[in-house]
């Protein structure tokens, strides 16, 4: 097996062109026979269709990205190398480079390959192990500590993976091996505004070295985290010359000057804004958490407010109209605009759609406690019958139809507890887990922006649980426009009390916040898994205590 390769000075051979294609694909994570499959059929397109000599995959191809403690089986080590083997000698006339775990004497390290006519020809061990918000690789690998450059037609190519570019030694230390182009190997998960800093981050890196950098992503959705591609070049200058498509695979040929080392302009897809990009990753994480994990659809409760709205919407869209169902649970505090909006909202998305009263339960609920009760005013206690009534009856239709059941809670309710365990919070996978209450407004706006599926009344009106008689969010929280600016600096941004006063917000009010943040993490710790959009989500990211004096 090789070691990390060192080659000697560029010495140009007769080859005119060298041509990559860059594998911006969807792979599963743990079923390596299958993602090896995806890579044999891959390579034979790029070979047969695009005429490329070598084509370049993400980040732990034959594995997904993340195995986490799969990596600890020893089993799957040994299917990473059988996968190898036939890797190589299915494909021929190709260059692979891909990445993998390689077990050695010296520990298990995050690999990539460069496969060339049945054997692998060249080796590279990830030099920067990232721990920090979702990564914990240093759970599992041991770090390399050499850098590896290989000869493509000539062109001597460095070969690096995802974390090493953001730090400044693998991309110098493959230069002075006499590199004259860096092919970066990536697992880089979306959360808004993170395409624009890499491509800043890769423009840097190619401007000290003064070497075109080629940048492969994954794409797909795998739990929690979204991978949204975007695989990109820039130029020795810095320059953004190539990009490739956002939120869908993507086979990108890249032409590089084997003379000089200098990759050729070509098409530079456009970069989605804001509320577009989250919506896709949303639509795209949803698709793929239900289809990867074999549901025949989705059903969501549809309450005629702006949350459940949204997340229908994001559900057609990733599912199909044909797979999805909604259902409405009336009670006797449900609005008659609630009933209409749902109606009309399933209507026009085409959903399977039912309604089915909840009072027969809560009316036996309250029968039954009626002895445990005596003498107590109501409370949240029966606001919570009602909301449980309703995820009995939505797990049922999950159980029964094979129907993943989406839960439909935002943010901004997460992190202070307005949900119901065990009532709104049932089900299996959360959508809006990582949206603020606003942005679900403006995510709102863009989708109807699409096509009007939400209506203006559903989006106008005050939010309200409907579980008690003219109720409102406001009731019990501060207004959205006030609380959401608030969260964002506690929880993404790690803000003390008096740094956000400091910033203009009252004191009392942001007491009660934080208060209502840290007492309902065993909340969040019995959440469907959801979504990450923002640099600071719940569950990976964020793992604070449960019993905490802090």
């Amino acid at each position: 097996m090789p070691q990390n390769s060192i080659i000697s000075p560029f010495q140009p051979e007769i080859f005119l062109i060298l041509r990559l294609s860059l594998a911006q694909l969807n792979f599963l994570v743990g079923d390596i026979s299958g993602n090896a499959d995806l890579v044999i059929r891959a390579a034979s397109h790029a070979r047969d269709e695009q005429g490329a000599d070598a084509i370049v995959f993400p980040e732990l191809t034959l594995t997904g990205y993340p195995p986490e403690d799969l990596l600890l089986r020893p089993e799957l080590i040994r299917r990473v190398e059988k996968a190898l083997s036939r890797i190589s000698a299915a494909v021929t006339g190709i260059d692979v480079i891909l990445g993998y775990p390689r077990s050695t004497a010296d520990g298990l390290f995050n690999s990539a390959g460069v496969m060339r006519e049945g054997r692998i020809i060249a080796e590279y061990q990830k030099q920067c192990l990232p721990n920090y918000s979702v990564f914990d690789e240093k759970r599992y690998f041991v770090p390399g500590h050499a850098p590896c450059v290989f000869r493509m037609k000539g062109v001597p190519v460095g070969l690096t993976i995802c974390e090493d570019i953001w730090e400044e030694a693998p991309a110098a230390q493959a230069a002075a091996a006499g590199a004259r182009l860096i092919l970066n190997l990536n697992a880089s998960p979306y959360h808004c505004g993170k395409a624009p800093e890499r491509e800043r981050l890769l423009q840097r890196r190619a401007r000290e070295n003064g070497l075109p950098i080629a940048y492969v992503n994954l794409i797909g959705g795998q739990d929690e985290l979204v991978f949204d591609g975007g695989s990109f070049v820039v130029d020795a200058k810095g320059g953004l010359i190539r990009r490739g498509e956002y939120f869908v695979e993507d086979r990108m040929l890249v032409e590089v000057d084997a003379a000089s080392g200098a990759v050729m302009p070509g098409s530079v897809a456009p970069e989605p804004g804001e509320e577009e990009s989250i919506y896709r990753a949303l639509v795209l994480g949803v698709r793929d958490y239900a289809v990867k994990n074999g549901f025949r659809g989705a059903v969501l409760g549809l309450s005629g407010g702006i949350d459940s709205a949204l997340t229908l919407a994001i559900a057609v869209d990733a599912l199909g109209a044909d797979q999805v169902k909604a259902v409405m649970m009336p009670s006797r505090y449900t609005a008659d605009m609630s009933k209409e909006d749902a109606a009309a909202e399933a209507k026009a998305l085409g959903v399977h759609y039912s309604s089915i009263s909840i009072e027969p339960a809560f009316r036996a609920f309250q029968e039954m406690l009626a002895e445990e009760f005596a003498g107590l005013p109501p409370d949240t206690a029966e606001e919570n019958i009602q909301a449980r009534c309703r995820g009995i009856v939505l797990m049922a239709i999950s159980n029964k139809k094979g129907k993943i059941l989406l839960t439909t809670g935002n943010k901004s309710e997460m992190s202070v507890g307005y949900t119901t365990l065990y009532g709104d919070m049932a089900g299996g996978f959360a959508p809006l887990r990582d949206v603020a209450k606003t942005m679900v407004y403006r995510l709102a706006e863009y989708r109807n922006g699409i096509s009007p599926v939400i209506s203006r009344r559903t989006m106008e009106r005050p939010p309200s649980p409907e579980l008690a008689r003219d109720q409102k969010d406001v009731d019990s929280l501060p207004p959205y426009e006030i609380l959401d600016p608030i969260l964002m600096r506690y929880v993404e941004q790690d803000h003390s009390l008096e740094e956000i006063v400091a910033a203009g917000f009252d004191e009392a009010v942001v007491r009660h916040v934080i208060r209502l943040v840290e007492r309902n993490e065993y909340k969040r710790r019995q959440a469907p898994p959801g979504i990450k959009i923002t640099r600071r989500a719940f569950g990976r990211d964020r793992r604070y205590p449960l019993t905490s004096g802090f």
